[in-house]
Order: C-alpha cells, then structure tokens, then sequence
C-alpha cells in the first residue's frame, strides 16, 4: 500500500488538508512573523522572497498540509509528510508552524497525533529532524513522545538531530 501524503484529517481543535496554491496570502499571513522562526535555521523565513521559496518547495513536494483552526476557521500554520520509505517503514514528519497565539497548548499535540495516527496505517516509524539550535522544536517533539537517537543532514542539507517515534 503507498503511503498517502495529502489526507484530509479532522481533530477537536484542528483540521488538517492539503496545500493549495491559493493558500498563499493567508498561509504567509501566518508566517511573516519573526518570532516563529527566531530558532530556525532559515530564520528569515517571515520575509517573502524565502517564504515563497519554501512555500513553492511546500506545493512541489506533495506532502504539504495546512493547518485550520476548526472553531476560528483559519488558516494557523502547515506541516508535512516526507521520505516516505517502504523497506525501512518510516516517514517524516516536518516543516511544521503554528501562529505563536497556538503555541504551548494542546494545537501542535493535536496536529502531530492526527498526523502520527496516519502515518502508523502505513509505517512502523516516524522521523522528524530538528535543528541544533531550535530548542523549542526539540522539547515539542519530546513532549509528543519523539526520542532523539542521532543526527544526519535535513533535505536542505543542515545537520539535524533525529527524533523518531515508532508505533506502539
């Protein structure tokens, strides 16, 4: 069975679907804040020259999922599937942004639990790489259940620390 990149998944707080080109305004709305990217290795990404890039590489990569707000019915950020592997039964889970108002509470636990609940209807694994400085992003995905157990290059070529979380 291939792994399907672009549901459509539906929580209490958020629902997720996928990315559409006309998504553009309101997604970089979103993300034209400094202070989301502050930790990130692309830390520019608030400016639009880069976050039309990562935007365009967001389309082309056929994973991407925005993330709506089910009670505001607004866009508050995206994620992704990626690298999805048959032989070593995993994918990763990336790229993730939450308006800052979302952050610390119960929005990226619900995201990752749609997202992980998917993934484990195909795989045995999810990976997810984090930056060496985006201390924030390493304790959300620990407080998630990832266990960093290495590092490698992201697909942009950064050194990564490497989370995974397997299926129970």
């Amino acid at each position: 069975m291939s792994f399907d990149y672009q549901p459509i998944l539906k929580g209490e707080l958020v629902e997720l679907r996928p990315l559409r080109a006309e998504d553009y305004e309101a997604l970089y709305a979103v993300a034209s804040d400094p202070l989301i990217w502050e930790q990130h290795p692309v830390s520019n990404r608030h400016e639009e020259a880069p976050f039309r890039s990562f935007f365009e590489a967001s389309l082309a990569s056929g994973g991407a999922l925005v993330v709506l707000d089910n009670t505001a019915q607004q866009m508050i950020g995206s994620s992704r599937f990626y690298g999805y592997d048959p032989t070593r039964s995993e994918v990763e889970i990336g790229w993730t942004f939450l308006a800052r108002t979302y952050w610390g509470g119960r929005y990226n636990g619900e995201v990752k639990r749609l997202m992980l609940r998917h993934a484990f209807r195909f795989v045995h694994t999810v990976v997810l790489l984090v930056g060496f400085q985006n201390i924030r992003s390493q304790r959300a995905v620990e407080k998630i259940g990832g266990i960093r157990v290495g590092t490698r290059p992201d697909a942009g070529g950064r050194a990564s620390y490497i989370y995974q979380i397997s299926a129970a």
